[in-house]
């Protein structure tokens, strides 16, 4: 029973985590633009069933910023009973990832972790939710 609670405001942490980085920066929540990595409910799968992505990117979306997510295994977002995303995947360049207030990792693919000095040189901030960028200074989420 606890752990079903400690997983159901995992997400309202992250986005307060997200919400205190920013802050530390001098930027609001509210406006900024974040993008999601990974948004399967665990690494390598495309299994979408309980992913706390979903939750983050509703939350964050509620609090006014701009969300996109990236997923090598999830090319698109479909609406749900739950939630009515109609997002697609962004592609992971630097081009893109410059567009961004913040990445906030969410699922620990290894295609994160074959890519992290493309994400972090062109981040200007990062949450790390899973320490996957442990070799980088990230912020942990």
């Amino acid at each position: 029973e606890l752990a079903g609670e400690v997983n159901t405001n995992q997400p309202y942490y992250v986005v307060q985590r997200t919400m205190e980085v920013l802050n530390e920066k001098g930027k609001a929540l509210n406006g900024s633009k974040v993008l999601i990595l990974g948004a399967s409910y665990k690494k390598n799968i495309d299994d979408m069933r309980e992913s706390p992505s979903l939750k983050l990117i509703e939350i964050l979306k509620d609090k006014g910023a701009e969300v996109d997510y990236n997923d090598p295994f999830v090319p698109k977002l479909l609406p749900t009973r739950k939630y009515k995303f109609d997002m697609r995947s962004v592609e992971l360049t630097a081009e893109n990832i410059v567009k961004y207030d913040l990445v906030l990792l969410s699922t620990d693919h290894d295609y994160y972790k074959e890519n992290s000095e493309l994400i972090i040189k062109n981040s200007k901030l990062v949450v790390d939710t899973r320490n996957l960028f442990q070799d980088y200074k990230v912020f942990k989420g």
